[in-house]
């Protein structure tokens, strides 16, 4: 939006010129967003309290999550409305890219939002029926995965980029609407299963979205493309705006979700989030890059397979509780240590992922 109000203003004075510059775009789309946050975030929660929309914590959880009951949900709408409106003011809306993150975004935050909503009319933890969740997800990422499939320009929009290997390019032809859908909605629920304690859930967020910025940057650059030997995909470098201002809106809800919480995202920001991470990955073509870059929401994940498959068969756990982050709960770390010690794998991770930009 104010990108072309700029490209007006440019014809006055050359100074606005600069806005042309995607790496300044993403540096206000960053402290746009953190600013809205902390200009929303206060009123939010006072809202949430004043109409008693608190957390409902799962009987069976962690006794030391019982105290907790009654805080603040649906926080994640003060990270969707700061991504979104930062989105907006900063990147080229003309660009199919923005359009598409941001809807795909938007749209599971819905899912979540009713799944919360539920949730506290009910009084209960359970909210919406998984069923009832997986259909409106599954709906929502099949329409987004025909569209990428549809819209692509150039065939290596299709193709499966393997990580360390330069000239390793597989065309994956209408195999890619399975995969993208795979990737979009296992990243949201993946995202969804971390959300379990004060912030662990959305530094790794910051930290990965941050990364596919970097990934989206380097992709639509023709000359760093080239350079790095990765693929160019015209158009996908605006994406960096989004990611920009996912980082932003992120650090600006963990100033209120840090231990001890003041808020919690709630289903509306931990679904739209994964959702966002997948359709980033997918976009810039680096699905096999955020598996290892987000190996704690897929460490968490397996964990919560593995323990039911395992009671089912055989009646036994293989963890004190699942997902993994209540194993070590109760094994007596206190829970800022399991959070800190998640962020330091994720800082790894994500280094090792941007590793693959230069290591081919």
């Amino acid at each position: 939006m104010l990108l072309y109000v700029a490209n007006l203003l440019q014809e006055l004075h050359s100074g606005f010129n600069v806005f042309q510059y995607l790496t300044f775009r993403a540096i206000l789309g960053t402290l746009t967003a953190l600013v809205i946050s902390f200009i929303v975030g206060p009123a939010l929660i006072k809202r949430l309290v004043t109409h008693q929309i608190g957390q409902q914590i799962r009987e069976e959880g962690p006794e030391s999550h019982f105290s907790k009951a009654g805080t603040p949900t649906m926080g994640g709408a003060m990270i969707l409305i700061s991504v979104a409106l930062a989105t907006l003011l900063w990147s080229d809306l003309t660009n199919r890219h923005v359009w598409t993150v941001l809807a795909v975004t938007l749209a599971f935050g819905l899912i979540g939002g009713v799944d919360d909503f539920l949730k506290l009319t009910r009084g209960n933890s359970k909210g919406l029926a998984a069923r009832q969740k997986y259909f409106w997800q599954s709906v929502i990422g099949a329409v987004a995965a025909i569209g990428l499939y549809v819209t692509a320009q150039v065939p290596i929009e299709t193709s499966l980029i393997v990580p360390f290997f330069k000239s390793v390019v597989v065309p994956l032809g209408w195999a890619f609407i399975p995969l993208a859908y795979f990737v979009i909605v296992g990243s949201s629920n993946a995202v969804n299963l971390t959300d379990g304690l004060d912030g662990l859930a959305i530094m790794p967020t910051v930290l990965v979205g941050g990364a596919l910025g970097v990934f989206a940057y380097a992709t639509g650059h023709v000359n760093f493309a080239n350079y790095l030997g990765i693929p160019h995909i015209p158009g996908v470098g605006e994406v960096v705006v989004f990611c920009a201002s996912l980082v932003g809106a992120g650090l600006g809800f963990l100033w209120f979700n840090t231990y001890p919480a003041q808020v919690f995202m709630g289903d509306v920001g931990a679904l739209a989030l994964g959702a966002a991470l997948g359709v980033l990955a997918v976009i810039v073509r680096q699905e096999l890059v955020l598996v290892v870059m987000g190996g704690v929401f897929v460490v968490e994940t397996v964990s919560v397979i593995l323990q039911v498959a395992s009671y089912k068969l055989t009646g036994r756990r293989i963890f004190r509780m699942a997902p993994l982050h209540h194993h070590f709960e109760l094994k007596g770390w206190p829970e800022p240590r399991v959070i800190v010690r998640f962020w330091i794998i994720t800082v790894i991770l994500v280094l090792i992922g941007l590793a693959t930009l230069k290591l081919r």
